[in-house]
């Protein structure tokens, strides 16, 4: 194929849009990857094994300068560096076999774009189609993408020459529409690229791109649950009388909910045929990525609790092996919005009815909390905020986003909930975790309807409506402070989070929407 338009002129073979069996095919061929026992083809990509926040860059140049929030998360490159990095991965390419994948991000035709990944790597052009939006017939015909992907994961970066900080690398240029990724071979730098590129582009056409999971009832009432790693986001999202439209990157437009992707990237960590049905079953069918795991030697089986490679263990996999998965990516305007927290300090109530300024602040604050062992040097609960529980993708700032929920809360008649999923009767080491029935059965009734005239009691510290009955869930577990043996020992907890929360909040000062500045704790 013809990949002058993206500067390339590869003088290996080019193959496009290539079946699952044939990228396997090409994977073991090239010894980069190993047959799992179920059929899933399994990868390693150590040392990188999540994310490279330090290595991420964005482009400041004329076209999109003033839009971005600039700091620590939105790190500027300069024009010259990244046109030097550029050549030298284009001049990389070149000297390589390529594997192109075209398709879409975005299951709304109207809001979607389409994406273009060159890879060196089969299996990385495997997790493209896994992914992304595969296309329809005929639509390869003629495809000219919105953003491509140069993605080189053997090419190291010279930070004296390219501006980076290490050999890896994912820069991104809004006004080119180009992404650079090289360094790591860190799959889901690929997906999570595109991502930040929709949060960028989408707000400007009254869409509000979100980090989070969406499911539909029976009913065909939609729910969004936002979270971060942790706190149960998958786990309840996945549920057996719902279906998933899709469980990480959605829009919400002025005509409803649509996904982002085409596939699910979860964590298999600790994963069981029990508690998570589903995955497991996805885990073990033939075109499944699976990364980081530990196989066994003899049998080819998946040692699922084995983190000899990372905790971060995860599978990739079309959404289709989710048997009640949403075939279109589509749903209604979101009846209920669930932000999901695990509290460690076992101070926040394990459900509570948000008001729009609530709403907007708690998306603001994207709280959870890091309990002992989870990084080396956490020994205490350690509060961890993420503003609109997905900071690391978002170019624009914050309040763009949080006006945006606002503006649709109001506009739909959307209800709010915030749910803790950590601990209650004491922190992390004292009290134990709420018990995944009883969340389960809070989020149902809050879903379902069921709590929309049970009486609440306000929390005295975040000012946070609970309700004093919710069906299958004891009462004394609704009212944290009943829960602790030391009631002075829950106020003092409680006033240390409260504390947490504003010192985190001060960042918005001056740019929060209204209500939401006074919608904290007291």
């Amino acid at each position: 194929m013809d990949l002058t338009a993206q500067g390339l002129a590869p003088r290996g073979r080019v193959r496009r849009n290539l079946s699952p069996a044939r990228l396997y095919e090409e994977t073991l061929r090239l010894g980069t990857g190993r047959l799992a026992h179920g059929g899933g083809l399994v990868t390693v990509t150590a040392p990188h094994t999540g994310r490279s926040p330090n290595d991420r860059f964005i482009v400041r140049e004329a076209g999109s300068s003033d839009l971005i929030d600039w700091g620590d998360i939105n790190v500027p490159i300069g024009e010259e560096h990244y046109a030097r990095l550029k050549s030298d991965i284009v001049g990389r390419l070149n000297g390589r076999d390529l594997y192109v994948r075209d398709a879409r991000a975005g299951a709304d035709a109207r809001y979607g774009v389409k994406v273009r990944v060159i890879s060196e790597s089969p299996w990385h052009d495997l997790f493209a189609y896994n992914m992304f939006l595969r296309l329809a017939p005929g639509e390869e015909d003629g495809f000219d993408p919105d953003f491509v992907v140069y993605h080189a994961p053997s090419m190291q970066a010279d930070p004296d020459r390219h501006g980076t900080n290490s050999g890896a690398f994912i820069v991104v240029h809004f006004t080119e529409r180009a992404v650079l990724v090289g360094g790591t071979a860190y799959a889901g730098e690929i997906k999570k690229s595109i991502f930040s590129s929709l949060n960028f582009l989408l707000p400007a056409r009254g869409v509000l791109p979100m980090h989070c999971s969406a499911n539909i009832g029976r009913g065909g009432d939609t729910a969004l649950f936002f979270g971060l790693s942790g706190t149960g986001k998958t786990t309840l999202s996945a549920d057996p009388d719902r279906r998933l439209i899709g469980d990480d990157e959605h829009g919400w437009s002025d005509d409803g909910v649509f996904n982002f992707e085409g596939g699910c990237y979860a964590k298999t960590i600790r994963l069981s045929p029990t508690g998570e049905p589903d995955i497991h079953r996805a885990t073990r069918m033939f075109g499944t990525i699976l990364e980081n795991v530990i196989l066994d030697e003899r049998t080819r089986e998946i040692d699922y609790d084995s983190a000899d490679i990372t905790e971060n263990t995860r599978a990739s996999y079309p959404i289709h092996f989710i048997d009640n998965a949403v075939p279109s990516g589509l749903g209604g305007h979101p009846e209920n919005v669930v932000f999901l927290t695990a509290d460690a300090f076992g101070v926040l109530p394990p459900i509570a009815l948000l008001d729009t300024g609530q709403a907007m602040y708690h998306f603001l604050s994207g709280y959870t909390a890091k309990v002992a062992g989870t990084e080396r040097g956490v020994t205490e609960p350690r509060a961890a905020f993420s503003a609109c529980f997905g900071a690391p993708f978002l170019p624009q700032p914050a309040t763009v986003y949080a006006g945006l929920l606002g503006e649709k809360l109001r506009a739909h008649g959307t209800r709010a909930w915030l749910v803790n999923t950590g601990w209650t009767g004491g922190r992390h080491g004292v009290g134990r975790r709420m018990k995944l029935a009883h969340t389960r059965a809070m989020v149902a009734a809050a879903l379902g309807g069921d709590l929309d005239d049970v009486p609440v009691a306000t929390d005295p510290v975040f000012g946070l409506r609970v309700p004093v009955r919710v069906p299958d869930v004891p009462g004394d577990v609704l009212l944290p402070r009943g829960t602790w043996a030391d009631g002075s020992a829950y106020d003092a907890a409680a006033a240390e989070l409260a504390a947490m929360f504003k010192r985190n909040f001060e960042r918005f000062a001056g740019r929060v929407p209204d209500g939401a500045s006074a919608a904290g704790p007291g």
